[in-house]
């Protein structure tokens, strides 16, 4: 079988182009990495080249030691993915000690993978080992009202935490354990992939301000739906505030523990303090 044939090359080409269809990824913004499973490498080894030798990853992620990886390449625009895929993306191997990597595939104009590897893989070690190996797809994306958001509300994982669950109802089944805030860094370098990383220790999505999304999950619609819907949540408050200063009513913190039991899910009690009846946003 042709590796572009395979169902996690469709999954990757697919959920790539669903994000620039949603304006996520304009120019080269944005990027997706996958780890692929044991039977996936074994399906395409026969077509894989032998690399070009060693490149440090910039990073070091030994609980990733010898894994495959489907990525993004650096300076690639999304909307061309689904157009030569072979030129955007490539498929990476680690050496036994998760520090260097070599390209097995893909890239065939030049160039490497994406600038947000270090930061990529620091999560996907994290999420491997959190989720007991569950998680294997990492995805950056441009989302435009998560960003605004990032210039009115103040960067606490609570404060986005509430005003997203109250938004929309689903919310909190969607991402029960909440989100986590990085305040403004300097992208691609090891400090942002750090405070990512530890954020990604009890949370699934890291909001990057004024700059994205950072997300993990078990699969391609998993993940994507799970940015999908943080977005919309933002996109839902950005036309809230732009009506009216504050929300008349909203979900309370008892409506929220009535949610979780009815849904099965546990929702911190962080997240659950007491609002005014009127409250004038959290935006001060």
């Amino acid at each position: 079988m042709r590796i572009l044939d395979t169902k996690f090359m469709r999954g990757f080409i697919k959920m790539a182009d669903d994000g620039f269809q949603q304006g996520w990824h304009e120019r080269n913004g944005g990027n997706l990495t996958y780890r692929l499973k044991p039977e996936e490498v074994d399906e395409i080894k026969p077509r894989l080249g032998e690399g070009n030798g060693w490149t440090p990853v910039g990073a070091s992620v030994p609980g990733l030691a010898g894994e495959y990886f489907l990525v993004t390449g650096s300076g690639k625009y999304f909307r061309n993915i689904i157009v030569d895929p072979e030129a955007c993306l490539a498929i990476i191997e680690l050496d036994d000690k998760g520090e260097n990597y070599r390209l097995r595939w893909g890239l065939v104009e030049g160039g490497v993978p994406t600038s947000e590897l270090p930061t990529h893989l620091m999560n996907h070690e994290v999420k491997k080992r959190v989720t007991d190996g569950k998680h294997r797809v990492i995805y950056h994306a441009h989302t435009t009202n998560i960003i605004a958001l990032t210039f009115i509300l103040p960067l606490k994982d609570e404060v986005f935490t509430r005003e997203l669950w109250e938004a929309a109802t689903e919310c909190p089944v969607v991402f029960p354990q909440g989100v986590g805030v990085v305040k403004w860094m300097v992208p691609g370098g090891r400090d942002i992939a750090v405070e990512t990383s530890r954020l990604m220790e009890q949370y699934d999505v890291a909001i990057w301000a004024h700059h994205g999304m950072f997300c993990s999950g078990e699969n391609f619609d998993l993940t994507f739906g799970l940015l999908h819907t943080v977005e919309k949540s933002a996109e839902i408050l950005i036309k809230i505030y732009s009506v009216v200063p504050g929300k008349l009513q909203t979900i309370t913190a008892d409506n929220f523990r009535d949610v979780g039991e009815a849904f099965h899910v546990t929702l911190p009690e962080k997240f659950l303090f007491e609002k005014p009846d009127c409250e004038i946003g959290q935006r001060t």
